[in-house]
């Protein structure tokens, strides 16, 4: 039922959560077994909030309804130029099977290599957009997720547009005067896709968006942004991460990529304390593990000191998420470990590993925003990338059949 790669950049990527929850199946949207008590908030609405006094089998019947605006996502939308290729072409651009980069001068005239020489195909794309895209399909309630970023006022980013609307996604993008919409190489070779993005417009969102769109982000539940976007803005991510703070809402972040954890840990360490959630991969964990001096390359370990790092909102405990391919999904919760099969997928039937990761968190994202348990949203994270992953790029069938 499942297949999940491993840590992809610019928007693809698989779950790492590691969890400081203290029971083993609670509804994953709180850090102790609670009951549910309801409170307005000032956005006149009603939120769902936890008692410490209730069972986890108590929290598990209870189900939020999906309404519009409740799962935000912010990233960097890209247009994947898409296309199957040898090894030649990788050694032509120094590009590395299931590797992702920012593309340098060496690589900008691949892309109209890829398009004059390839058989392309174009696809909406980018990490984050494509984990809200997925949420969307399986939550199938127009407008329940919203998604932010940067495009230019040009054909690749009308195509962009279309595509979120078309799949029910509120889409909001700040609009960039001078540069093009951003792209991403797809290279694919066998089962194995290399990703060379150009950020272009995606690198220039500016907080002055966000700032007069907040009431979306304050509408939803649950707030989540790659670990691509500490390198655009930083500050954008601080004032949503700061937001779900105050207001008792989750947040989430993903670490994306080992790059990320070396050479932006600044503005992700000073993320870290409003993360409720964490998503990675193991090659991430470790890297991450390694940055920050932790001693030790095991991923339980890791998990459980990614899980005590400092934490601002003391409500909610830390989830920390962690998969390995096709290996364990590992999550460990306030020191308790629980593994999660991944069911392999007849090697035959896989087209195009690209988005798996990204599907992977969007399918475990919809779930989580209806307050199901733990188990049920690493089960349709791992329907949504086995289901991906059977098609060209971040694309599915009309209805999901997720039971």
């Amino acid at each position: 039922m499942c297949y999940c790669t491993r840590s992809y950049i610019f928007g693809r990527r698989v779950c790492f959560i590691f969890t400081n929850h203290a029971r083993k199946s609670s509804t994953p949207l709180s850090g102790k077994p609670r009951r549910f008590a309801a409170q307005r908030t000032e956005l006149g609405r009603w939120q769902l909030l936890y008692s410490h006094s209730t069972m986890a089998s108590e929290a598990k019947k209870a189900k939020v309804a999906v309404r519009e605006g409740i799962l935000f996502g912010m990233g960097n939308p890209l247009l994947d130029i898409s296309a199957p290729a040898d090894q030649a072409f990788l050694e032509k651009y120094g590009l590395k099977a299931n590797d992702a980069i920012l593309a340098e001068e060496k690589h900008q005239p691949m892309y109209q290599d890829m398009v004059d020489n390839l058989k392309v195909e174009y696809i909406a794309g980018g990490a984050t957009q494509n984990s809200i895209r997925v949420a969307q399909w399986l939550l199938q309630v127009p407008h329940a997720t919203t998604f932010f970023g940067s495009i230019g006022k040009d054909k690749f980013g009308e195509v962009l547009k279309n595509a979120g609307e078309h799949d029910g996604v509120q889409v909001n993008y700040h609009y960039d005067e001078e540069k093009p919409t951003g792209t991403c190489a797809v290279v694919i070779t066998d089962n194995n896709r290399s990703l060379c993005a150009n950020l272009a417009a995606a690198n220039c969102y500016k907080k002055e968006h966000l700032d007069k769109n907040m009431e979306l982000v304050k509408k939803a539940d649950l707030c989540y942004i790659g670990g691509f976007f500490l390198t655009v803005s930083p500050e954008s991510i601080l004032a949503v991460a700061q937001s779900c703070a105050e207001d008792n809402r989750t947040f989430a972040l993903n670490l994306s990529a080992p790059f990320l954890c070396q050479f932006f840990k600044e503005p992700m360490m000073k993320a870290m304390p409003y993360v409720d959630i964490l998503f990675g991969n193991e090659t991430e964990a470790k890297t991450f593990a390694t940055e920050q001096k932790f001693g030790t390359e095991d991923l339980v370990e890791i998990g459980k000191k990614i899980a005590e790092l400092e934490k601002v909102n003391k409500e909610r405990k830390r989830m920390v998420v962690i998969t390995q391919g096709t290996d364990d999904t590992i999550i460990i919760q306030d020191g308790k470990v629980e593994h999660f099969p991944v069911v392999k997928l007849d090697p035959s039937k896989i087209l195009d590993t690209n988005a798996a990761g990204d599907a992977f968190v969007g399918g475990f994202l919809s779930q989580l925003v209806q307050g199901q348990p733990l188990k049920d949203c690493v089960r349709c994270g791992n329907y949504a990338a086995s289901t991906v992953i059977q098609h060209s790029g971040c694309t599915y069938p009309a209805k999901p059949d997720f039971q």
